[in-house]
């Protein structure tokens, strides 16, 4: 071998040894923007969703640094599932959310810093939504718990089963996993293939938490939703909006959009409708916002105005015996008007404008035996919301 060959491998040699040998270079700690305390007041241990506004964040230069924000235990430094939302449609987070266990009267510290993007896996998803095109335009929802679906502009004029209906339809599920996919995929989910289904008949009803406006003692709900669009898409909170065409209520024409909020764990999707008159005139103060839940004919119905809730119990046998499923929906006590039946529903009408939570529990989904442990779990979801959190950003 010539001096020269020699000499380029020895070099060569060298080059990579150095390259197995060198230090890595050291990734840069994280720029700490803030801590967030979390104070929660109530004599029980609970698990919540918290929320912090991009303005209250310090340090933050764009919205895009949104995804930038890492959330962590100040007092072990352990990272949590975090999620930056869009909550206005503007296609730019504004609102980060992160769930945490918080022990009954006590403070928890979080530290937000800015690192890499965040990035997530399939399995860190635990909820979804999204239209659904080839089922006459429906668009259904889940999470880890609970699922339901409300009825699109096509399944009006489907020639075999046309349905108008703004109802609330719900599904049940005995798993975790995300299955409307799925479920929509092979296309037979009023059967339980060993997931749950769909054994709960909506119809005309208000369902499991359908709205309408309430107007000399008569119900006005709408049609069916005409478009809808996910505003924040997971993997802890899902939010959407439907909007509806204009209806006759008591003889003003009413437009109406309705959001949407679901969080990963819980049983209860939140509801928040904006109505407004075709005309521009405000909405008539003798108007009342209604949600509620069927009453079906057998069906064990609780109403208790001082909790501000309504419920039924009632077995599904639709299609076969699939167990008995409860029905909940929940508002502010203060902003209850009556407690009224009507079109075969039982309501809660509601000085708006006024959000309310709609949700289900089955005793077969292997967390409720029967009608009392969903009770018991309903009158604990009304003491945390008698009981919000005490949320403070402190700025570095």
């Amino acid at each position: 071998m010539s001096a020269r060959p020699l000499a380029a491998a020895i070099v060569a040699a060298a080059s990579s040894l150095f390259a197995q040998t060198a230090p890595a270079k050291a990734k840069p700690d994280p720029v700490v923007v803030a801590e967030v305390a979390v104070r929660n007041d109530a004599a029980f241990a609970r698990r919540e969703t918290i929320e912090v506004g991009i303005k209250d964040i310090p340090g933050l230069a764009k919205p895009a640094d949104m995804e930038k924000v890492h959330v962590a235990l100040a007092n072990t430094g352990t990272e949590i599932l975090s999620q930056g939302m869009d909550t206005n449609g503007d296609y730019d987070d504004d609102t980060l959310v992160f769930q945490a266990d918080l022990p009954a009267k006590a403070t928890v510290r979080f530290r937000l810093t800015l690192g890499e993007v965040k990035t997530y896996g399939k399995e860190d998803f635990r909820v979804y939504g999204r239209f659904v095109r080839e089922r006459f335009d429906d668009f259904a929802w889940e999470n880890d718990k609970v699922a339901f679906r409300m009825y699109g502009e096509a399944l009006e004029t489907w020639e075999r089963e046309p349905l108008t209906s703004s109802s609330v339809d719900a599904w049940v599920k005995k798993t975790p996993k995300l299955t409307v996919n799925d479920w929509y995929l092979i296309d037979d989910y009023h059967k339980d293939h060993g997931e749950g289904g769909d054994f709960y008949p909506a119809g005309k009803s208000r369902g499991c938490g359908g709205s309408a406006l309430l107007a000399d003692g008569k119900l006005y709900a709408s049609k069916n939703f005409r478009k809808s669009r996910v505003l924040s898409r997971g993997p802890i909170r899902l939010l959407f909006e439907l909007t509806y065409e204009a209806w006759d209520v008591a003889g003003v024409k009413v437009r109406e959009t309705k959001r949407v909020t679901l969080d990963a764990g819980s049983h209860f999707s939140r509801f928040d409708s904006r109505y407004a008159t075709e005309s521009g005139a405000p909405l008539p103060e003798t108007f009342l916002w209604a949600a509620g839940t069927k009453k079906e004919k057998g069906a064990d119905v609780r109403v208790d105005p001082a909790l501000g809730l309504v419920r039924a119990w009632e077995k599904l046998n639709r299609y076969a015996e699939d167990g008995f499923m409860g029905c909940a929906v929940v508002a502010d006590p203060k902003a209850i008007a009556s407690t009224p039946e009507l079109d075969g529903n039982v309501l809660l009408a509601l000085r708006g404008p006024a959000s309310y939570y709609a949700g289900t529990g089955w005793d077969r989904g292997g967390e409720f035996k029967g009608m009392a442990d969903f009770d018991a779990y309903v009158d604990a979801f009304t003491r945390r919301l008698a009981s919000p959190l005490s949320v403070e950003v402190l700025k570095r």
